[in-house]
C-alpha cells in the first residue's frame, strides 16, 4: 500500500489537505493525524470494516477498545445513551484537551470500536488539526496511538511513518505533539469518578474539580482486577 504523506502548515489553510485525507477516511482507510497528546491511527468509528484495519495495522487485539474523537462537544450526544453530572462537568472543565470520558454508549457504536462493552471512550482533542481533521472527515474517527503494539507512542510524524509507512493509506505530519503523553481515561459511569489510565490531566487536577476521584486497582498493581481502559492491555 502506498500510504500518501501531507506537511500541515500552521497558520495556513489546509483545508484541501484535510478534504483529501478525509476522502480516505470516507473511502474506509486509515489516516495517521496529529493530536496534543500523541499521533493517532485513525479510521471511521461508525464503520466497522474500517475498524478493524487500524487492529491490523498496529497489530493489536481486537479485545482492546478503542477512542472516538470528536471536533465539538456535542458530537458526543449521538454516541451516547445519556450523560451523567460528572461528564457533564468533566467537559465543561476539561475539553478540549487530553482527557478521555467512558459513557455508556449509543446503538450506532459498533462493537469493534468499543470491544463488545455496553460502554464507549470518547474525547474532544485540543490540536486544530485534529479538530480541522476531524470535521472534514464528518464522522467520529476511532484512534489508538499511531505505532505498532508494544512499541512507544509517536509524538512526531517521522516516527509514525518508521511503524506505518506501506500500511496505512495517509499520514498528517503537524509536527510535534505539544504533551507527549496519552489522555488520561476517566470512567464516568460510576457514583464516583475513577481513573483507568494515567495521562495528560493528572489526579490533582480532576481532583480539584471533582472532589472525590478514585483510582482503578489495576493500576495500582492489584492482579485479580483487569485494564478497562483503552491501550492498556
Amino acid at each position: 500500500m502506498k500510504t500518501s504523506y501531507w506537511k500541515l502548515q500552521k497558520n495556513s489553510d489546509n483545508q484541501e489537505i484535510m478534504q483529501e485525507a478525509a476522502a480516505l477516511i470516507r473511502a474506509g482507510e486509515v489516516v495517521s493525524f496529529p493530536t496534543e497528546t500523541v499521533y493517532g491511527l485513525g479510521a471511521d468509528g461508525l464503520n466497522p470494516e474500517a475498524v478493524a484495519k487500524i487492529f491490523a495495522a498496529k497489530g493489536r487485539p481486537n479485545d482492546n477498545p478503542l477512542i472516538l474523537h470528536i471536533a465539538k462537544k456535542e458530537d458526543i450526544a449521538q454516541l451516547t445513551t445519556g450523560l451523567n453530572a460528572n461528564a457533564k462537568k468533566l467537559m465543561e472543565h476539561f475539553w478540549p484537551g487530553p482527557l478521555t470520558l467512558i459513557v455508556n454508549k449509543s446503538a450506532i457504536v459498533p462493537d469493534a470500536v468499543s470491544a463488545g462493552l455496553e460502554t464507549v471512550a470518547v474525547r474532544f482533542p485540543s490540536n486544530k488539526f485534529a479538530q480541522d481533521f476531524i470535521r472534514a472527515c464528518g464522522c467520529p474517527i476511532a484512534a489508538p496511538s499511531a505505532n505498532i503494539s508494544g512499541r512507544p507512542s509517536p509524538t512526531n510524524a517521522q516516527d509514525v511513518l518508521e511503524d506505518m509507512q506501506g500500511k496505512v493509506a495517509g499520514m498528517l505530519d503537524g509536527g510535534n505533539c505539544g504533551i507527549g503523553l496519552e489522555s488520561t481515561v476517566v470512567d464516568t459511569t460510576s457514583a464516583v469518578p475513577t481513573i483507568l489510565r494515567p495521562g495528560g490531566i493528572t489526579y490533582e487536577m480532576l481532583t480539584e474539580v471533582m472532589g472525590a476521584v478514585e483510582i482503578d486497582p489495576a493500576l495500582q498493581g492489584d492482579k485479580n482486577f483487569k485494564p478497562k481502559a483503552p491501550g492498556m492491555k
